[in-house]
């Protein structure tokens, strides 16, 4: 990855281009200039990009503000949309969907409504090749990864069902984000810039891939950076995460440390509780002495079932416990229950099959 600026899709005339890009995703100005080679003047591209972002349109043929005679010409131009395949809402209003994209593959999403906001968690792959053994969407195995257009679609699908402008987006759905970086950064930039989110409301989620996380920094964003940690050690992770196996925890570690010193934002790190796993309090106090002087936060989060393991979700006396452990050490900690549980709607239960 590198922090120059990326390439425009939109680079190419319609009658140059094999495969036309979507439109989703491009800013203003790709839209302006891409408009300007189809012999259409520059306001063009602040319409279109008007239509596309705040009208949801999901055709070219349905912008009524273009000529007929143009719209029949581009009309084999994609935007970029996805159809809702299957959505199911849980008793505390959040919402699953599976979204069918242009090559028939399913991804999940998921808006996380409350009172003052509403979160979108999106995927960033179709499946997911880290294998973390508590993890449904690890189970089906890795497709693809998402192209720009498919991540920012998501967001804009959720505001479109609900009605309700986007708050937040964590990237902690399907796949891993820092194995799909140059699309990643590009939804990041057009949610952004584009779909007017704040960066400081963003949240790219991470198992850690080597140098990956530094590359990250290295662009200097306003996102928070969240670590999939789930363990004290290096012998426990590998056991938890497999694909974790050729990459230290001293190491990544140390890699968070650099993150810190170059962006200056503090680092979230996620940690499922697994009954009799990983939840002992002298687990805790190991946790703690690994993180003693970082600028960080753990997040606790209670493991939630999924079918195919047998892990068990902690009682509350021990959650409370390995909480106070870490607080005795001067570990800044919260605790998360997920939201959507009985819709396999929360964290590690996302699949793409409805059935499940």
């Amino acid at each position: 990855m590198s922090a120059t600026p990326l390439a425009s899709p939109l680079q190419l005339p319609i009658s140059e281009t094999t495969a036309l890009p979507p439109l989703l995703g491009a800013s203003v100005a790709e839209l302006t200039a891409w408009v300007q080679q189809q012999g259409q003047p520059a306001y063009r591209g602040k319409q279109l990009h008007d239509w596309i972002y705040h009208k949801g349109v999901r055709s070219l043929a349905d912008i009524s503000v273009f000529s007929k005679q143009w719209r029949a010409t581009v009309a084999d131009v994609p935007i970029g949309r996805s159809t809702i395949h299957y959505r199911s809402v849980a008793r505390d209003g959040t919402v699953k969907y599976l979204l069918q994209l242009g090559d028939g593959q399913i991804v999940e999403t998921v808006g996380i409504p409350s009172d003052k906001r509403l979160t979108v968690c999106v995927s960033t792959q179709v499946g997911c090749p880290m294998a973390c053994d508590f993890c449904a969407t690890g189970k089906g195995g890795y497709k693809r990864n998402l192209e720009r257009h498919e991540i920012v679609d998501q967001v804009l699908t959720v505001q479109e069902d609900f009605q309700q402008r986007v708050s937040h987006v964590v990237f902690m759905g399907m796949g891993e984000p820092l194995l799909n970086t140059d699309n990643v950064l590009s939804a990041v930039k057009s949610l952004n810039q584009d779909v007017g989110i704040g960066q400081r409301s963003l949240t790219i989620s991470t198992v850690g891939i080597r140098d990956r996380i530094r590359q990250l920094a290295e662009h200097h964003l306003q996102v928070t950076l969240a670590v999939s940690l789930h363990a004290p050690n290096q012998a426990l992770r590998e056991q938890i995460i497999p694909s974790a196996r050729p990459y230290p925890i001293e190491d990544l570690l140390a890699e968070c440390r650099e993150y810190v010193a170059i962006t200056g934002r503090r680092i979230s790190f996620e940690y499922i509780l697994l009954a009799g796993v990983n939840d002992l309090p002298e687990q805790a106090l190991e946790l703690s002495k690994r993180l003693r002087g970082f600028q960080c936060h753990v997040n606790l989060i209670p493991y939630n079932p999924i079918v195919e393991v047998d892990y068990k979700r902690p009682s509350r006396d021990r959650i409370e416990a390995f909480v106070k452990v870490l607080k005795q050490q001067n570990i800044a900690v919260s605790v998360r229950y997920s939201r959507g549980l009985e819709a396999d709607a929360a964290c590690g239960q996302l699949r793409t099959n409805k059935s499940s």
